[in-house]
């Protein structure tokens, strides 16, 4: 089995106002991108190429561990590192956005 791409426990999941999960798990795998709850439930799962990804363009929003991830015309705000290491969110986000492919800044929404 091959190892993931790109894999973070500990993110907070949101669809915007909505918390979905405050310790779930990123993890790109075989060229696909999944969205985890902390017991491992699928939240979402799109194809890596189709998947759109950058840091938040809203001043406040725009802190150095989170990210908005697109996938299948939802868009989920990311927050690496909230647990148990929330140091390391800047670092996560950077390898994140590196695996997607995508490190522009401002995405949209």
């Amino acid at each position: 089995m091959a190892e993931p791409e790109f894999s973070a426990k500990g993110v907070r999941i949101e669809r915007w106002t909505r918390s979905l999960t405050r310790a779930g798990q990123v993890l790109i795998k075989d060229g696909r991108l999944a969205l985890l709850t902390s017991n491992g439930r699928e939240i979402d799962s799109a194809p890596v190429d189709a998947v759109s990804a950058a840091r938040p363009w809203l001043p406040w929003l725009a802190k150095e561990d989170r990210t908005v991830a697109r996938l299948n015309g939802t868009r989920y705000r990311l927050t690496m590192g909230e647990e148990p290491d929330r140091s390391r969110g800047s670092e996560l986000t950077q390898r994140f956005l590196k695996a997607i492919g995508q490190t522009t800044h401002g995405a949209h929404g």
